[in-house]
């Protein structure tokens, strides 16, 4: 069996996308001083970032992948959340021989996952849902924090640039107060903030 480890990021937030990251370790994964897997909310940025650096040049395959805010608003975040595992599996994926794909098994955070095929063998990949995997389950501790940081990125370079009055350097699109503020006092951006969300929709 192949376990890949797949958890999300930015489920909860008021703007941006919701991302996910698909992690396959391999067998004799270890890591070295000064990097750490666990929980990427439970960590620093910085050991984020390196951790993010050490898992992407070790693991087996790995891949990220995205739902924007118009699909979030269009389909809701529970099954937008659902595409951006899928595509985060699509990516990983690509990186595995087809005699490997009928050996993955998919360890997913959370309590619900939507059945995933792959396209290119038409063969559906068997999960099992764990409940806060992130903190046992190495390879979904690896998925979040690729997740977060794939996340992050995105957030300081594609909204955060354009639009800092929304202070997304420090909220990386979550509900904080500044932010509701800012929402009050500029209004909702289109394309950027979840307008399906409350305190986006009532601004």
């Amino acid at each position: 069996m192949l376990p890949v480890g797949v958890d999300e990021a930015g489920r909860g937030c008021l703007s941006g996308p919701v991302f996910a990251a698909a992690v396959l370790l391999p067998a004799s994964f270890s890591v070295p001083k000064g990097v750490v897997i666990r929980d990427s909310k439970k960590m620093s940025a910085a050991q984020r970032e390196r951790s993010r650096a050490f898992i992407e040049e070790n693991a087996v395959a790995w891949g990220v992948g995205y739902a924007d805010v118009e699909c979030i608003d269009s389909i809701n975040i529970l099954r937008a959340t659902q595409k951006a595992m899928h595509h985060a599996l699509d990516s990983l994926i690509e990186h595995l021989p087809d005699s490997d794909v009928s050996n993955v098994h998919l360890h997913v955070d959370g309590d619900r996952f939507r059945d995933y095929t792959c396209a290119r063998t038409s063969t559906r990949v068997p999960h099992t849902c764990v409940v806060r995997g992130d903190a046992t389950v190495p390879s979904i501790a690896a998925a979040s924090i690729l997740a977060k940081t794939h996340r992050d990125e995105y957030v300081l370079q594609k909204m955060h640039s354009l639009h800092p009055e929304y202070g997304w350097d420090k909220n990386k699109g979550y509900g904080t107060a500044r932010h509701i503020a800012a929402i009050r006092e500029h209004g909702a951006r289109e394309g950027m903030h979840r307008l399906s969300f409350a305190p986006c929709r009532s601004a």
